[in-house]
């Protein structure tokens, strides 16, 4: 595992394809927030971190709220939790907007925690790897355009 430096500022994810190569990686669901993350294999580059709130969470305040606090427990955990190389995605959960900023920040460094281990666990990188391979019983794009 890479050794964290407590220096390295995470970066942060703003483009779809990235959001979505994160989607492919670990998943942590908690009452708060779902935690998504994956290796870049890029050890020498700062950890990078993306916040998504849906629109069915609340209205634009309530999200912006939402995101503003995930923001800054990320500010408050740094250099103690995330990993250079990674990519991690926090998607927000209406329990949010309510709950206490220091549950928050508890929640988020035990998240990663667990995100760490697992992602270091062969096992688990293992499943990770197998659930991205194509399923040979679904029907292919080929197969779906010869029915219509």
């Amino acid at each position: 595992m890479a050794q964290q430096d407590p220096n390295m500022k995470p970066g942060r994810l703003l483009s779809r394809p990235d959001f979505l190569a994160v989607q492919k990686g670990l998943r942590l669901r908690g009452p708060l927030f779902l935690l998504e993350a994956i290796n870049r294999n890029e050890p020498s580059q700062a950890p990078r971190i993306g916040f998504t709130v849906t629109r069915k969470q609340g209205n634009s305040v309530e999200r912006n709220r939402m995101r503003r606090r995930l923001r800054e427990a990320v500010r408050v955990t740094v250099g103690v939790s995330f990993l250079p190389g990674h990519d991690y995605v926090v998607v927000a959960r209406r329990d949010m907007l309510n709950a206490p900023f220091d549950r928050i920040g508890i929640a988020l460094a035990a998240r990663l925690a667990e995100c760490h281990r697992k992602l270091a666990d062969p096992k688990t990188r293992a499943a990770d790897t197998a659930r991205d391979l194509p399923n040979p019983n679904a029907p292919s794009e080929s197969s779906k355009g010869a029915q219509e």
